[in-house]
């Protein structure tokens, strides 16, 4: 359960379209401490860390996710609150 409190925030570093879904890469200060497959909300929406490299890590945004948030209105260089 999240808790509501902000731990970070997260750098947008690359938006990649698969299909219908969006790969959004960040960077953040914590990334060293995710782990593959961790949820992680990411504006108050859960997304699941799909990669690491280095200070970046992706979660994916699946078509229903895109359809009912704001998440598809992200750009480069936006901030998300982590929590």
């Amino acid at each position: 359960m999240f808790t509501g409190i902000i731990e970070d925030i997260a750098t947008v570093v690359n938006l990649k379209k698969d299909k219908e879904n969006l790969n959004i890469t960040c960077s953040s200060n914590i990334t060293d401490e995710l782990k593959i497959d961790q949820s992680l909300s990411h504006n108050g929406i859960c997304l699941t860390v799909v990669a690491i490299e280095n200070n970046n890590y992706t979660v994916t945004a699946v078509k229903e996710t895109l359809q009912k948030t704001n998440l598809s209105n992200l750009k480069l260089n936006d901030k998300i609150n982590l929590e």
